[in-house]
């Protein structure tokens, strides 16, 4: 059909549980998966079955996107997401079935891969650009405008190796930002740099939406898909869930959140990391009563395992899924971080009446994440008093109360 812009058949990947981490796949994960199967040769489709030897991240999908359509691509961590968007730009085989992309396209999925740290940003610009699929005329003609983009122009001629981590970023997408495909995959990096930065790039992805290119947009953050997508899909376990109208399935979605959030953590298996460490109960509580704006919070989270040092991190978003605050045990412990408990104590809780809900997650003094939980807790804000001024909700103009005080003069 002329108006096809991607087509999945049966589409199912397998990965080897020896071979794999916890995390998404990236392009450097691609291909090293690649060089392993010339030499070990590819799995058959005949052994989905071992379950004790692979992992299926995709297991038999099928879907279609029209060309001009938006559609946002949702679910937990290890749903099959990003590789399903790996499958489609095909830096990832997939072990059966069939994707038809049906038109020029590009991906934005791991920032910043072909950039090279002895190279200045202006040369990392034409070499990005061409492993993104741009002529060394189109990088040319579009150079000011990628330059202006990204708000690097005072270093464009230093090496990349001397930039900061959110410089090297903004370079990165600007590149990306600026191919001009048939269809855009975008995998999570709209949330790279400041509020002011990601603002631009969502003014972006709009922009290009309207032009009546086809994108397929994965993202964390709900209000962000409801505010590009018109349709939604749903991956969970590597099966699609759900596939509509996009404020329903992210309403359903956030639901069985919720439903998953009551199950007792102990015996959650929806986590990521290497296991040695686990989160295994949190409490969130008031002393005096239920939680309530301007009025005292304590968390508490119990943690199984050996008693070796580790970083608790904490982060709470809204009821649409966007990040509020975040806590974090390296920055403001009395300790080393060996224990079994962490504990967060909140003078006044800053945050409007509504329903939240929390990540939590264990990092080793190696640096690898022992425990990561999506929606570990739930938890409701009641309104309450700051500064002896009540708080109410105040839907669509943010989750955060400050103590502040009005001076008006004639």
């Amino acid at each position: 059909m002329s108006d096809l812009a991607i087509r999945a058949s049966n589409l199912s990947k397998a990965y080897r549980l020896g071979m794999t981490s916890n995390t998404y796949p990236t392009l450097r994960d691609a291909l090293v998966s690649g060089a392993r199967s010339l030499l070990h040769g590819r799995r058959s489709p005949a052994h989905k079955e071992g379950g004790d030897e692979q992992f299926w991240a995709l297991n038999d999908i099928s879907f279609e996107v029209r060309t001009g359509e938006v559609v946002g691509v949702i679910g937990p961590n290890g749903a099959g997401k990003s590789t399903l968007l790996g499958i489609l730009a095909k830096i990832v085989e997939p072990t059966s079935g069939r994707a038809e992309i049906h038109g020029r396209l590009g991906a934005l999925l791991e920032v910043g891969t072909g950039f090279h740290s002895e190279l200045t940003g202006r040369e990392n610009i034409y070499l990005n650009g061409a492993i993104l699929g741009m002529r060394r005329a189109e990088i040319a003609a579009k150079l000011d405008e990628i330059v202006d983009f990204s708000g690097v122009e005072q270093f464009l001629d230093t090496p990349v190796k001397r930039y900061s981590s959110g410089m090297y970023l903004r370079l990165a997408f600007a590149v990306a930002a600026h191919v001009d495909p048939d269809i855009l995959v975008v995998d999570e990096v709209l949330a790279v740099g400041d509020a002011a930065f990601q603002k631009k790039c969502i003014a972006k992805a709009e922009q290009i939406a309207e032009t009546g290119r086809t994108v397929l947009f994965v993202s964390h953050q709900m209000s962000v898909v409801q505010r590009l997508c018109t349709r939604t899909i749903l991956l969970d376990g590597g099966l699609v869930q759900a596939d509509g109208p996009t404020a329903d399935v992210v309403r359903g979605y956030l639901q069985a959140l919720e439903e998953r959030a009551s199950a007792d953590l102990s015996t959650r298996t929806t986590r990521a990391g290497r296991g040695q460490l686990r989160v295994v109960n949190i409490e969130i509580a008031n002393d005096t009563g239920p939680l309530a704006s301007g009025y005292p919070a304590t968390f508490r989270f119990q943690v199984s395992g050996p008693r070796v040092a580790a970083q608790c991190l904490v982060t709470i978003f809204d009821d649409l899924g966007d990040p509020v605050t975040s806590f974090d045990s390296a920055e403001h412990s009395q300790h080393d971080g060996t224990g079994d408990s962490y504990r967060v104590d909140v003078e006044r809780l800053l945050l409007r009446p509504g329903r939240y809900r929390l990540d939590v997650a264990l990092v080793a003094q190696d640096r690898v994440v022992e425990d990561h939980v999506e929606t570990a807790a739930v938890f409701d804000v009641q309104s309450g008093l700051l500064d002896d001024r009540p708080v109410t909700a105040q839907p669509g103009f943010g989750s955060v109360c400050f103590p502040h005080r009005w001076v008006v003069r004639s």
